[in-house]
């Protein structure tokens, strides 16, 4: 039997996100969540009440990620919950109040399509581009 072998590998370590970062970005973020998003996505229920829709929209903070989430109401008869949570775009704190924007695809993977941008550049390509809708 082969013996395994042990390699040294190169792993660089995440920044890790300062407080007052979080909150400015949280701040900011539900900003553009309260006055855009919201009224632009979030519609009165639809009459037939078989199709998924969005009911909420909000942000939240895990580890060195900031992810905007959309709560859908599922009403259908077979559903097998009233409500299920989507995540649709990521800012990836990347050091010095830079991130890499991404958005999930139809696959369920994450995909970077921009690095190292300011956290208004973030926030206005969410706002503006079609690939980040809930």
């Amino acid at each position: 039997m082969a013996k395994k072998q042990k390699r040294w590998t190169y792993s660089p370590s995440k920044p890790k996100v300062p407080e007052s970062i979080k909150s400015s970005v949280k701040a900011k973020a539900d900003e553009l969540v309260d006055t855009v998003l919201k009224p632009q996505h979030i519609k009165p229920p639809p009459d037939d009440m078989v199709l998924n829709y969005v009911v909420d929209i909000y942000t939240k903070w895990y580890r060195n990620y900031f992810y905007f989430c959309a709560k859908y109401a599922n009403p259908g008869p077979y559903a097998i919950s009233p409500h299920f949570e989507t995540k649709f775009a990521r800012l990836e704190y990347a050091g010095k109040e830079r991130y890499h924007l991404s958005y999930m695809r139809h696959t369920d993977k994450w995909w970077e399509i921009y690095q190292d941008l300011s956290l208004d550049e973030c926030l206005d390509t969410i706002r503006d581009d079609p690939l980040f809708m809930p």
